[in-house]
């Protein structure tokens, strides 16, 4: 689903991706681990070329993310191109980044209607079922404002559902919680990972990415330091800066 190969990333002299090799299989779950200023953020940003990678290649169920390939040169596509093959991909933020001024049901409805020109009333249904998947069947008519982070964020997963990806980026999706909010909003992501929702997750959730990933990537100034099995990465690594993280974080 998602294949990297040698994808840098910079801005000006700060070179933030150092050629990253990567791939996630359909249907995984793959958890971005390290330090803040890794890199994991900006490459998960590069998988929907919310970031345009500067070196290597990117594809997402074999198409290259952003480019089309003409002989031996990559041609960028045009932002009406770009945000077409986006549609395929849901990305859940840090910050939840819901529309303040509408409902947790408009917030879903807007894109299904607005971009895949949806029915509204079949879209209202469907936003309903997303809303009782999430646990928050009773929270429709509730305005952000009225939400707990923790509501929010999972209003937001509702939200990328909505489109039908085949894909889900998560950036970070509990760290902006309170401690006891973070288990609702892992809990839709287990529910997800069980139904067999290919997922790419930078997360500070050492736990989550033991018990829920099937691998476990661990970054460090902008490469891929280790890779593998959680069970394995997590429990025994090889690397010393793998080891010297974990200490920390464990």
């Amino acid at each position: 689903m998602v294949h990297a190969e040698g994808v840098r990333k910079h801005y000006g002299k700060l070179e933030v991706l150092k050629g990253i090799d990567l791939t996630v299989e359909r249907g995984q779950v793959c958890c971005l681990l390290g330090p803040s200023g890794s890199g994991k953020s900006t490459f998960l940003r590069c998988i929907n070329h919310l970031e345009k990678v500067d070196g290597g290649r990117l594809t997402v169920d074999g198409d290259l993310v952003g480019y089309r390939q003409a002989g031996n040169r990559l041609h960028e596509l045009r932002e009406t191109e770009v945000a077409e093959r986006r549609r395929e991909i849901g990305m859940v933020f840090q910050r939840f980044n819901l529309f303040p001024h509408m409902t947790a049901l408009e917030n879903i409805i807007e894109a299904p209607v607005r971009v895949n020109g949806v029915n509204k009333s079949d879209a209202r249904a469907e936003a309903q079922r997303l809303l009782d998947r999430v646990g928050l069947g009773d929270r429709a008519d509730h305005y952000p404002s009225q939400l707990s982070g923790g509501q929010q964020q999972r209003v937001a997963i509702a939200r990328a559902l909505a489109m039908k990806p085949k894909l889900m980026l998560f950036d970070e999706p509990t760290s902006a919680l309170d401690p006891e909010l973070v288990g609702d909003v892992l809990d839709v992501m287990r529910d997800l990972a069980s139904e067999g929702m290919t997922m790419v997750v930078v997360t500070h959730e050492i736990g989550f990415a033991r018990e829920v990933g099937d691998t476990a990537v661990f970054m460090d100034d902008g490469v891929v330091v280790e890779a593998g099995d959680p069970r394995t990465v997590l429990v025994n690594p090889e690397q010393e800066r793998t080891k010297a993280f974990l200490s920390k974080v464990l």
